[in-house]
């Protein structure tokens, strides 16, 4: 869950303590920028879920699974994702106010592509962040 201090979100001070991060420019003068923190272990409730690492200590970055690195405790992917909370700061393309706001890190299809869809506060305008594909 992200953290919110005196009405403005906690920001990320390493790439560690995340599971997602992005920031993108969108046309024709808006900027979006979204961060995931990662959860406590819903079993044990003392570390925080990860991605397993190999033998080497290297995280497995394609697993299907996040694990608790105290209890062994495992979730599926999708699951663990959806239960997530992603902070997003941004100015809107289509007004220009800026904001920030919580919401459900639940990407959507669109047009065949996963989108987390942000709505302005002011406006109501959408603004998407597709997962970036390789290869486009």
């Amino acid at each position: 869950m992200c953290r919110v201090i005196f009405m403005s979100l906690k920001k990320p001070t390493s790439m560690k303590e995340l599971v997602y991060f992005t920031s993108r420019d969108l046309a024709p003068k808006g900027q979006i920028t979204v961060w995931v923190f990662r959860n406590m272990c819903p079993k044990c409730s003392k570390g925080i879920m990860s991605k397993p690492a190999d033998a080497k200590g290297k995280i497995k970055i394609r697993a299907k699974e996040y694990v608790c690195p105290s209890c062994g405790y495992t979730a599926e992917s999708k699951v663990y994702e959806d239960s997530l909370m992603a902070c997003v700061s941004y100015t809107c393309p289509h007004c220009g106010k800026s904001g920030e706001k919580e919401v459900p890190f639940k990407r959507k299809n669109v047009k065949g592509v996963l989108t987390l869809s942000v709505s302005c506060d002011a406006c109501n305008g959408a603004m998407d962040v597709t997962k970036k594909m390789k290869g486009l």
